[in-house]
């Protein structure tokens, strides 16, 4: 049987693609992989012929097609894992998905104005209000998190589940701006970032070319 296919766009830039390439990657779940450049003539074109939102990223698995990249996770964790994408106790299990829902629907302010650019490289500058709330409150989860399930192993539920893959770009966001961790938060930043996987999508970020004026530097980050 053939792998999926997971369509994805900028590895700089899109931070909804790096979550399930980086949970597949890191599972062992074989898969092809198609990049496309987002923002560019003919890219949405080129997007509509495989995603029916017009968006990245896009599992296609045979004749099926599934998007959006928790919506991918869990599919992948069903059908490919039996399940092991989440921790296998229930409550544990429960406040995975919540924390995961939470990062999935939430921080507009830090998404907006830290957008992810694996090339950029500031140092930190408070934006706003909103933005330091949503800069607490990722910290205030991966630091409980970490305090609860530590001794488990080195992520936030001690093993490796869809939860990390989708605070991952979290991490990019806190490396290129700099933004101040101490504590089991610094830590764990540290675990993601030194992944070989994140190690090797940041190697392909480097390797483009495109560049999107709207995700790179601002007036209010200082060079």
């Amino acid at each position: 049987m053939a792998p999926p296919t997971l369509v994805i766009g900028n590895k700089n830039y899109s931070s909804w693609s790096l979550r399930p390439w980086l949970f597949m990657k890191k599972s062992g779940v074989p898969f092809e992989e198609i990049r496309i450049p987002l923002y560019q003539p003919g890219s949405s074109e080129k997007l509509r012929e495989y995603s029916p939102s017009g968006l990245v990223p896009l599992l296609l698995d045979g004749d099926l097609r599934v998007w959006d990249s928790l919506a991918i996770c869990e599919y992948v964790s069903e059908k490919f894992l039996d399940g092991k994408g989440w921790p296998a106790d229930r409550r544990v299990r429960a406040v995975a998905r919540s924390v995961s829902a939470e990062m999935h629907a939430g921080f507009l302010a830090v998404r907006a104005n830290l957008p992810m650019n694996l090339r950029a490289k500031f140092a930190w500058k408070s934006v706003n209000d909103e933005v330091d709330a949503g800069i607490r409150r990722i910290i205030e989860i991966w630091t409980r998190c970490r305090e609860q399930h530590g001794g488990a192993g080195p992520w936030l539920f001690g093993e490796f589940t869809i939860a990390d893959a989708m605070y991952a770009p979290v991490a990019w966001r806190f490396n290129s701006y700099g933004v101040p961790l101490e504590g089991e938060a610094a830590r764990y930043l540290h675990t993601l970032l030194e992944m070989d996987e994140m190690r090797a999508w940041h190697a392909g970020a480097l390797g483009e070319t495109e560049v999107l004026p709207q995700c790179e530097a601002r007036d209010i980050w200082p060079q």
